[in-house]
């Protein structure tokens, strides 16, 4: 008979109380045969312990305050060191587990020898539509991830070791400005730790929103970006990678309304990949040819983001 592990979902949160009990109830809810506890982080706003209402036989609701950095990479510690599950997931406040998610990861981890960290499909809904993303692999590289953010990989699905968090690759990292792109940091050194394992099913709904922590915070994401160039010399030998990443720290400037920066960040773009269209986006946004909000409303209804 097969033992499962203990689980810990970790709930960052600020300023979405029905969003959260509703993602809250999704994983209360799931179809797993060991203990599941609920760690809910409230980040910068006042907790709710109303919320240890939601709990059930082996599913027990916690509140907790974050107490490290202000922002989702300090609440995102803060919960995976209060857990005491032996595997620790991620879920956004404002997603939603589907049934049948937990269980299917954890036999898909189990079944890979080494493997620390498992992900899965998402829904993503967005204005009324609601758009598949799924990718066509088992297993993700370092060097694949270096070439494709891969946006499949959102933190709401991420299940991985408590060892690996506390002894392996570590935390997620707190130095990244306003905790922006902190996901895809922690995908690249998860991955330079052992391949990421992968479900090829829909097992998470992701909802995209005018809410979202970093709409229009382009200053910030430019920041980070290039933070996270200087973070990750590697990208210099994969250039098609780099390039998307200074395609859109050239799309930032041109949104923030830096025409000059942008118009830099964009040549810099096309001298590594011609074929990068974040960079003539940048140029369209920087020329006035088109807002940047129109282009991300439009990505949006396909599932993508810029």
């Amino acid at each position: 008979m097969t033992q499962y592990p203990s689980v810990s979902a970790v709930v960052p949160t600020r300023d979405r109380p029905e969003l959260l009990r509703a993602a809250v109830r999704a994983i209360v809810a799931q179809d797993y045969p060991a203990a599941v506890e609920v760690v809910v982080v409230y980040d910068q706003s006042e907790p709710d312990g109303s919320l240890a209402e939601l709990s059930a036989p082996n599913r027990p609701v916690r509140v907790v305050t974050n107490s490290r950095t202000p922002g989702l990479a300090g609440a995102r510690n803060t919960g995976t060191l209060a857990a005491t599950g032996e595997l620790v997931a991620f879920c956004d406040d404002d997603d939603e587990w589907l049934p049948g998610k937990l269980r299917a990861q954890v036999d898909a981890l189990n079944a890979v020898p080494g493997a620390e960290f498992v992900s899965c499909g998402i829904r993503v809904s967005y204005d009324g539509h609601t758009v598949e993303r799924v990718l066509d692999r088992d297993s993700i590289s370092l060097a694949e991830l270096l070439r494709d953010r891969m946006t499949e990989l959102h933190p709401s699905t991420f299940v991985i070791r408590a060892s690996a968090l506390r002894d392996g690759f570590g935390l997620v990292d707190e130095e990244i400005p306003g905790s922006y792109a902190e996901d895809y940091e922690f995908l690249l050194r998860a991955a330079r730790s052992a391949p990421l394992v992968n479900l090829r099913t829909p097992y998470v709904v992701v909802r995209w929103h005018k809410r979202s922590y970093f709409a229009q915070r382009w200053d910030t994401i430019s920041e980070a970006l290039q933070w996270l160039l200087d973070r990750y010399p590697e990208f210099a030998s994969h250039p098609a990678g780099q390039a998307r990443v200074t395609g859109q720290i050239a799309f930032a400037r041109a949104a923030s309304g830096d025409s000059r920066g942008a118009v830099r960040w964009a040549r810099r773009t096309i001298r590594r990949n011609p074929r990068e269209p974040r960079a003539y986006l940048a140029l369209a946004v920087a020329g006035r040819v088109v807002r940047a909000d129109t282009v991300l409303r439009t990505l949006h209804r396909r599932g993508r983001g810029i």
